[in-house]
């Protein structure tokens, strides 16, 4: 996992409220996205602190949704 996004989450207060597959997924979207390692593209500047907002938020929202949709076993 990027000790960049480790950073990044515990500045505006998110890293306690993920798991660590989610910061793991963050990673690998940000290294999708600027097709470099993580932390060089944080590092670099490439990623704005609005970008990193959105990625977070969209990385939280995938995972809530897949919790939803799983169906009861009765």
């Amino acid at each position: 996992m990027s000790r960049q996004v480790r950073i990044k989450l515990k500045a505006i207060g998110y890293y306690f409220g993920t798991t660590h597959e989610e910061r793991i997924e963050m990673d690998r979207e940000i290294e999708r996205r600027k097709h470099m390692n993580c932390d060089r593209a944080m590092e670099l500047g490439l990623v704005s602190d609005e970008e990193f907002r959105e990625i977070v938020e969209l990385i939280l929202k995938r995972k809530k949704k897949k919790k939803e949709v799983v169906p009861a076993i009765v």
